[in-house]
């Protein structure tokens, strides 16, 4: 009877043993090799059988039941959340309920870049031109809405942010708003204006607006990475020295047009942004400046230099001279 008994005993260990094996296997991947996700939706209101029935359509999922099952093992069943999900046949069972139950639904993104140097009306055209934005809605934005970040209580919001909306590439959602473009960008900016920037721009003595229009002027005088630091130390060296700033970057600003070369008649324009005709820095930023500049505006280079002019070997590179003659004679360098 004893001996009866003992087998009794194992053969129902086996059965349960196999049992476990067999559920466990039911909600295994349905192809560990195959990582391409396809996009499932769980409707609003999809119990965890219509959940399972679906999976099993879309051959997500080895069995319905299986699926069911570890559910409720899990305390998952009901918990489900409806929207759009990326699944792919490399994932378990319980990778995918925790997936849903998490509710880490897909959401469709864009990019989008925008260069060092870019002005406001450079930036809506481009955000226009990739159907990203109502031109008349962003610049809408820019001059009312609120944004949350805190330097804004130190800008001039008569500019449109110019100078703030800093040159990155993005990622958004697609279907995003003006307003939350704007605050994306401006984010950007805040995590670089750090505590340790502020205290730089507390011992120079410069206001916010200041430290980005003279790094906007750099951005756009500036060619070449290596010679940002050059320019920035020419302009603080020409302010020590009460000398105007003569920037042929701020006239164009004026003109709305990027001229190779300005005309007398262009730098007699009448404008507070004409720095031929108007000493030290402009109203407001004349450009968005990426970080390089922002940098160099914050560590100029030292030196004696008061003028640059473009190099003749036409590769972005300037010439930099400490007096008027010096620069006069560099014509031909």
């Amino acid at each position: 009877m004893k001996k009866i008994n003992l087998i009794v005993c194992i053969c129902i260990l086996a059965i349960a043993l196999n049992g476990c094996g067999l559920k466990d296997s039911l909600v295994e991947p349905v192809d560990p090799n195959d990582s391409t996700e396809v996009m499932f939706t769980v409707p609003s209101g999809a119990s965890t059988t219509k959940i399972a029935t679906l999976l099993k359509e879309e051959n997500l999922i080895k069995s319905e039941q299986g699926f069911k099952f570890l559910s409720k093992d899990l305390g998952s069943d009901g918990k489900m959340q409806a929207g759009d999900y990326m699944i792919s046949p490399s994932m378990g069972g319980q990778e995918i309920i925790e997936k849903l139950v998490a509710g880490d639904i897909y959401i469709e993104t864009t990019t989008f870049t925008i260069p060092e140097g870019f002005e406001v009306r450079h930036i809506v055209d481009a955000l226009e031109a990739e159907g990203l934005v109502d031109r008349d809605v962003f610049y809408l934005s820019l001059a009312e809405d609120t944004f949350t970040n805190d330097f804004l209580n130190d800008v001039e919001r008569n500019y449109n942010l110019e100078g703030y909306l800093f040159p990155d590439t993005y990622e958004i959602e697609v279907g995003a708003s003006e307003h939350e473009i704007i605050q994306l960008m401006l984010n950007r900016f805040d995590r670089f204006l750090t505590d340790d920037v502020q205290a730089i721009l507390n011992e120079k003595g410069l206001s916010l607006n200041e430290f980005v229009t003279m790094a906007s002027i750099v951005e756009r005088e500036a060619q070449i990475e290596e010679e940002r630091g050059k320019v920035a130390s020419v302009f603080y060296n020409r302010i020590d020295r009460n000398m105007m700033f003569q920037s042929c970057a701020t006239v164009q600003y004026v003109l709305g047009e990027r001229k190779d070369v300005l005309s007398y008649d262009d730098i007699a324009i009448e404008s507070p942004y004409n720095t031929y005709k108007y000493p030290g820095l402009t109203p407001s930023p004349i450009a968005n400046p990426g970080e390089a500049s922002l940098m160099a505006t914050l560590h100029p280079d030292e030196t004696e230099y008061l003028y640059f002019r473009r190099s003749v070997k036409d590769d972005g590179s300037q010439v930099f001279s400490r007096t008027l003659r010096e620069h006069e004679a560099a014509k031909n360098k």
